[in-house]
């Protein structure tokens, strides 16, 4: 299949797979990201939107730092790396699948909530994998019922994923919290996005939204600000539709007063360091502007722990986040490669 026949990057995947295409395309756009095929199935995808299998493999220290080293001097095959770590005893054969299989989900789905881009071919690059891959189909249907669960007041996953929430005072003291969500909870602080956090804790994307919209469901959390804007960092408080609005309502009223009788600023002339009106409109524009979280054990079949990309619940009641990530059927795009 040619780029040009390809009317989205589902589409293209699709094309791929019935061909048994081995190689790697690239996706422009933001984030971006590569994803490798090995016989038309998709063994890995990359993207800076979410972790890798190899963050989620040293993050958390699954496997130490001068091991990992070691078995990538012992075997520089990127493409047998998985083999030796099994070989090696470093990692069980099984519980290696289900990490590559869920970061291809996970980096996919953080794929999709971005804006789309265009895609360019290339020949096959070497990357850590393990299994058969996964076939396109499954991961579009996928990545679609992962949007379709993370849209919610706050608007489309996109907007969730710009979305920097603080802890409320004593949320760490609350009682009943799994080891999961309380490690989620650690790492809010008012400015680490969601993608801050799963590079934080070598976890999943798709995961760490869903325990944050069960956090702040419980009230342990408070969304604070939105994204970026005009290239900078909104400072400004995040106020969701229904929430907090009688509390704006009465923190305006209360000013409106001393606001009234204040003042007036000094005026400025056309030799000072700015000119008039310049400060309301930098105060407009600023206004303007798990899946597999069931703790993976040697022995147990991917298929066991990843079905229809959901994770299982993990044990001891700890209930995982579901699935991982994958492509939205709705992305577009495409460039002749």
């Amino acid at each position: 299949m040619t780029t040009a026949e390809a009317r989205n990057l589902p589409a293209l995947l699709q094309g791929l797979h019935e061909e048994g295409y081995s190689g790697t395309v690239r996706v422009s756009g933001s984030p971006g990201g590569t994803i490798h095929l090995r016989g038309g199935l998709i063994a890995a995808v990359e993207t800076p939107g979410a972790p890798a299998a190899t963050s989620v493999l040293l993050t958390p220290g699954r496997i130490d730092d001068e091991t990992w080293l070691a078995a990538c001097a012992a075997e520089p095959d990127t493409d047998r790396l998985g083999a030796y770590l099994v070989s090696a005893g470093l990692i069980g054969a099984a519980e290696l699948e289900v990490v590559c299989t869920a970061s291809v989900f996970d980096a996919a789905f953080a794929m999709a909530i971005g804006p789309p881009g265009g895609w360019t071919l290339d020949g096959p690059e070497p990357t850590l994998h393990a299994g058969p891959g996964v076939e396109p189909r499954r991961l579009t249907e996928e990545t679609t019922r992962r949007i379709v669960r993370l849209s919610g007041e706050w608007g489309a996953p996109g907007e969730l994923a710009r979305i920097r929430p603080a802890a409320v005072p004593d949320a760490g003291l609350r009682r009943g919290l799994s080891d999961r969500h309380r490690s989620v909870l650690s790492t809010v602080n008012g400015r680490r996005t969601a993608r801050d956090m799963a590079f934080t804790l070598g976890r999943g994307l798709y995961a760490i939204m869903l325990d944050l919209t069960r956090l702040e469901a419980q009230g342990l959390i408070r969304w604070e600000t939105g994204g970026p804007s005009e290239g900078r960092p909104s400072t400004a408080p995040r106020v969701l539709p229904g929430r907090g609005a009688a509390d704006a309502s009465e923190s305006g009223s209360a000013q409106a007063e001393p606001a009234a009788k204040a003042a007036p600023l000094p005026r400025r002339t056309r030799g000072g360091s700015s000119w008039p009106g310049e400060a309301r409109t930098r105060e407009s524009r600023s206004h303007d502007g798990q899946a597999h979280e069931a703790r993976i054990r040697e022995g147990q079949a991917p298929d066991v722990l990843v079905r229809d990309g959901q994770a299982r619940e993990g044990p001891q009641g700890e209930a995982s986040a579901e699935g991982s990530d994958a492509l939205s059927a709705g992305t577009t795009g495409g460039h002749g490669g």
